[in-house]
């Protein structure tokens, strides 16, 4: 058996392993690169495969740095199957759709404005491509067996969203196991990840390798940024991701008020991605620790603004108020227009929930710059920017060191570090060499590993 590293190697991006045997080809994860143009220009690079061989690909879950390359896949001629977890499949009906929209909206917004080095620049893939791309899409259940060739394999739970697993594979007498991204014990949302069998590899995501997340409560950080805004007479922008955040942040938001511990400020979800991802969740109340009662609440206290012109409204919105909207790392949008209107107001607050990888907005505000490019123009950045890191949906290393732990692998276990920036992965390799006997290593770009 043969691993060739084709992304999500010293990166937190672009999620790719090409996993042969003597009879079988399957892609784990298809994931775009994000955060910095260097890497976002792999998205344009051919990738060192035959897709006409390739058999399957296999999808650990939703996020679009786990699957939005699967459009691009399509356009280039792949027809094999797309297998994954039903709620995995429901989620990538919304978000690569929205991704290829996004990519032809910028591309116009580009040409229109001269903006771009190229005459007419074109998006990786279009909306219609990438709903034509889920006629590949076969859903499966968690511990469902599968083969494809001589390669069998399954899903199991992994926390973090819906439908996401890690994903054990077995061929030519080895098991080995893709982590996927793997959530928390104590998630807002989600339940926790189940420990892994018996390995004679795994390839471990390290997003969170080098930081512990904070141990305030969250719900009381919240309330304290929400509170501060709402004395200050201004307006709470929250960039998060359409799947999980928002929802833990209606969930919270609804909490919060109902017990009283913040005025009862209009909250606006501007993002139809989102809206349409918080339906879904309440279909999948197996996965997820909310009640019915708490999915309606969530729901009922958030004003959805689903059309354009609903979005453009919110200018004329009396303070103070919230907007909830995408994208998580500010890097498209609605949560874009949002921050041309407001950044250089001193009364907005600009709330990130989660990781910010290098080379995104979000990553650079936090930075502390002092002004932001957006669609061609420097905005002045006047707003407080703020961080509650509790509501990641990452475990940090030492809820991996504990999953990993419970779960049965020997403690020489060989472990190749993926999916998190350098400093992350390095600091996950010193922890385990220093804690543990597993034989961990980093796996690098285009690396082939031969078992």
């Amino acid at each position: 058996m043969r691993i060739t590293f084709l992304g999500g190697t010293e990166t937190v991006t672009g999620s790719k392993f090409l996993v042969e045997t003597e009879r079988s080809k399957v892609l784990i994860d298809c994931g775009l690169y994000q955060g910095y143009k260097w890497l976002r220009e792999r998205n344009w690079q051919s990738l060192p495969l035959d897709i006409d061989k390739l058999d399957a690909v296999l999808l650990t879950h939703a996020h679009l740095d786990h699957s939005g390359y699967i459009p691009a896949l399509y356009k280039q001629g792949y027809r094999g199957p797309v297998i994954t977890h039903h709620a995995t499949k429901d989620l990538c009906q919304i978000l690569l759709a929205d991704s290829g929209h996004i990519q032809e909206e910028d591309a116009k917004y580009y040409s229109k404005h001269k903006l771009s080095k190229h005459e007419h620049p074109e998006p990786l893939y279009d909306r219609q491509t990438a709903e034509a791309s889920m006629a590949l899409f076969q859903s499966i259940d968690f511990d469902e067996q599968v083969e494809v060739g001589d390669i069998r394999f399954y899903l199991q739970p992994a926390g973090h969203i819906l439908g996401a697993a890690s994903i054990i594979i077995e061929a030519e007498g080895k098991r080995i196991g893709f982590s996927g991204d793997v959530g928390r014990f104590d998630d807002v949302l989600m339940k926790p990840p189940r420990p892994l069998p018996e390995l004679d590899l795994l390839l471990m995501e390290s997003t969170y390798g080098n930081r512990q997340h904070d141990p305030q409560d969250t719900a009381q950080q919240l309330a304290a940024v929400v509170n501060r805004v709402a004395k200050n007479g201004g307006v709470l922008l929250v960039p998060a991701f359409a799947v999980g955040r928002a929802q833990a942040l209606q969930h919270l938001l609804a909490s919060l008020m109902e017990q009283e511990a913040i005025p009862r400020l209009p909250i606006y979800l501007d993002s139809p991605m989102a809206i349409r991802v918080s339906d879904i969740f309440c279909h999948h109340s197996e996965q997820h620790r909310l009640s019915n009662e708490q999915c309606h609440r969530m729901c009922d206290q958030v004003t959805y603004t689903r059309t354009v012109d609903e979005s453009k409204a919110l200018a004329g919105q009396a303070f103070p108020h919230v907007i909830i909207a995408g994208s998580g790392m500010a890097t498209g949008g609605r949560i874009l227009h949002h921050f041309k209107r407001l950044l250089s107001d001193i009364r907005t607050t600009v709330l990130f929930t989660g990781y910010q990888a290098g080379g995104t907005r979000g990553a650079k505000m936090l930075e502390g710059v002092g002004a932001v490019k957006i669609h061609g123009s420097w905005i002045p950045l006047r707003a407080d920017v703020e961080v509650i890191s509790g509501l990641s949906g990452h475990a940090d290393y030492l809820e991996l060191t504990e999953w990993l732990r419970q779960s049965k692998l020997a403690s020489t276990t060989p472990i190749k570090l993926i999916h998190g920036d350098p400093e992350a992965l390095e600091g996950l390799r010193v922890h385990f060499q220093k804690q543990t006997h597993y034989k961990v290593d980093v796996a690098g770009y285009r690396d082939i590993l031969h078992l």
